[in-house]
């Protein structure tokens, strides 16, 4: 399957067409046990130097009830995507959890890497992930429906790509769609992920895009 990007920003391209189970919404659960991620102090590392910043509730697509958000935490949560688990590391890595009174929910995922050079290796890891995950659910989930489309890519700092999973379960009647965003800024990558009941054509794209501008540049 040819997964070659636009380059055009803004446009729509349909990548893949296969089954997805509904798990691909965001999951608001917390394991009751993960802590919150400690303050790390300025120092001489240079893990320390980057430790890059989150997103507030406010910065999120605007949502029928406002927005909450948990602490930042660390490493990789014990709910990871299907989509994405076994992509990120957890070393260097960050997480917070986002969700609204209405069952919409969100997760910012953040890795600093040792290099520029590796977190440009893990970005395009991800957005595979995220580009085959459809097929890859196909193969778990062979009785579901689903669309996936790239969005184009978003222009800031090192870049940025959005796309959105809409999926059918015929079984039980539900419709999700998921909107995923994978950015860089130097050797720091953050994936956005957001996800409710219902189609593409509610979601609030234009929203997401801007979205992830704001995480991307918000990093550093």
């Amino acid at each position: 399957m040819n997964h070659t990007r636009s380059n055009t920003p803004g446009s729509t391209r349909r990548f893949t067409r296969a089954g997805l189970a509904s798990a691909l919404a965001v999951s608001a659960a917390l394991t009751a046990a993960a802590a919150a991620a400690p303050a790390v102090a300025g120092g001489p590392t240079a893990y320390s130097a980057a430790v890059p910043r989150f997103l507030a509730p406010g910065d999120l697509p605007a949502a029928s009830t406002p927005w909450t958000a948990d602490p930042v935490r660390q490493g990789l949560p014990a709910d990871e995507s299907f989509c994405t688990a076994g992509t990120t590391p957890a070393t260097g890595t960050r997480y917070r959890d986002y969700r609204t009174e209405l069952d919409t929910t969100a997760r910012q995922t953040t890795t600093v890497a040792a290099t520029p050079a590796k977190a440009a290796q893990l970005a395009d890891r991800l957005r595979l992930a995220v580009e085959t995950c459809l097929d890859r659910m196909k193969a778990s989930y062979p009785g579901l429906e689903g669309e996936a489309f790239h969005h184009g890519p978003v222009d800031v700092e090192e870049g940025a790509n959005v796309y959105s999973i809409d999926t059918h379960d015929p079984e039980v009647g539900s419709t999700d769609i998921a909107l995923w965003s994978v950015g860089r800024d130097g050797r720091t990558v953050t994936v956005v992920q957001w996800g409710q009941l219902g189609e593409l054509d509610g979601a609030p794209l234009a929203a997401f895009q801007r979205t992830t501008a704001t995480a991307v540049a918000r990093l550093h």
